[in-house]
């Protein structure tokens, strides 16, 4: 109960700050910008402020922050529930009620919830932080700030070019694509061709010791295959029956040689100059033939993917998303030129087009089997955060890392600070 009071107090400042900046009564709040980790919430209505209380649809706030909703029509009344057994957290809230309840509690509200223009209104800061959001109202900028709970969180890591700097990071993710293979100009499976290529052995740490030591810590160690479309190689590949087989035959060979368990596809370019149509049914019928010889020797198959709002036009996401254990939105790369800026420092990506590419991709293949791809050559700090934000908004699977070797420290912090990561 102590700490439920102290809710209750903080609740009460956080709404004091803000009746010192409106009148006692509901007005819209078009200058009331609210950010969920970083970046603009978007509302199925206008949030409104009464009595310095911000009020907003629930149901858009309940899915961004992930939490189950439900409403009664009868009762007029809204049940989140968050967790389970001891650990949940049962929110009821009842439409001009001003006394709400959290785990059978009664609790004052500031304002009770309100109907307006078909939308059932709740107190922002109450509903956010009795789910451990964390809320802070910035009143130059006239923002509020939401900043979602930390939780666990699927995630992929590439282990290529110079990794090994970051090879203790393998046992807290939840699987790595190493990437020591691909496909090369000439348009032949390969594990010798720069950058993509088997790694020489080094004393005891050899290629098979680094992916069995992944499987012993409950890591699922993927084989990448890198191929790009630069001379048209790959193009021609997935769209001759005889090369696909061949490669297909190459991949599973290289696959089941090590103990990996599964196999991710990096096929790159495809669909900048060849006809759409054509080149997704051929990629299409290639990943379906990979697909079922991947099933057959007890391996998963991931797909690292263009983003669908890119210049690359050749994927059917979701085709591919109903043959794939999981997609990596590539979502980078928006930039012309390096991903660094004149100044020498890093550019992060522009985050609407993630936003876009995230909405765009869900309307076609199950968030479930969604992950963020994060390029770290591109991000900092505070954009690594911004960009989890959004997966973890998005209810996405998780989120993938480009690469391990060039992550630092201060990336890996604000990583742990927003997801949990496999123990």
């Amino acid at each position: 109960m102590k700490k439920l009071g102290a809710l209750v107090l903080g609740i009460s400042i956080f709404a004091g700050a803000l009746s010192g900046s409106y009148p006692n009564r509901a007005e819209a709040a078009s200058p009331v910008q609210i950010l969920l980790d970083g970046y603009p919430l978007s509302f199925s209505g206008d949030p409104v402020v009464i009595k310095g209380t911000t009020m907003v649809p629930f149901r858009s706030i309940s899915e961004a922050l992930g939490i189950p909703v439900t409403w009664n029509q009868a009762q007029k009344t809204i049940t989140a529930v968050k967790g389970e057994g001891d650990a949940a957290v049962r929110v009821k809230l009842t439409l001009n009620n001003p006394t709400a309840t959290v785990n059978g509690s009664s609790v004052k509200l500031a304002v009770a919830p309100k109907s307006q223009n078909g939308n059932t209104l709740i107190p922002l800061s109450f509903f956010s932080q009795q789910f451990g959001a964390k809320v802070n109202w910035n009143q130059a900028n006239q923002t509020v700030s939401i900043t979602s709970p930390k939780e666990k969180m699927y995630t992929l890591g590439f282990y290529a070019i110079s990794a090994f700097s970051e090879v203790s990071r393998v046992q807290s993710l939840d699987s790595v694509a190493f990437g020591w293979s691909r496909i090369d100009e000439s348009g032949v499976f390969s594990t010798s061709t720069k950058p993509f290529r088997w790694p020489q052995a080094a004393g005891d740490v050899t290629p098979d010791s680094l992916v069995t030591d992944a499987v012993n810590s409950g890591t699922t160690p993927y084989l990448m295959v890198y191929s790009s479309d630069v001379k048209g190689e790959l193009t021609k590949i997935v769209e001759n029956p005889e090369s696909r087989k061949k490669a297909i035959a190459d991949i599973i060979t290289a696959a089941t040689g090590t103990p990996f368990e599964g196999i991710m596809l990096d096929f790159e370019g495809l669909g900048l100059t060849t006809d759409k149509a054509s080149t997704r049914a051929a990629f299409n019928s290639f990943v379906k033939e990979l697909g079922a010889e991947a099933k057959g020797a007890g391996l998963k198959l991931g797909l690292a993917l263009h983003p669908l709002n890119s210049s690359y036009q050749g994927y059917d996401y979701k085709a591919l998303g109903n043959i794939a254990d999981e997609i990596v939105i590539m979502a980078y790369d928006y930039r012309t030129g390096t991903g660094f800026s004149e100044e020498g420092g890093k550019q992060p990506e522009p985050v609407s087009k993630v936003d876009e590419a995230i909405r765009l991709a869900i309307k076609e293949t199950s968030k479930d089997k969604l992950i963020l791809g994060l390029n770290m050559d591109n991000e900092n700090a505070n954009s690594v955060s911004l960009l989890t934000g959004l997966a973890k908004r998005y209810d996405l699977k998780g989120i993938a890392l480009w690469r391990l070797g060039i992550i630092k420290e201060d990336e890996w912090k604000s990583l742990e600070q927003s997801i949990e990561f496999k123990q």
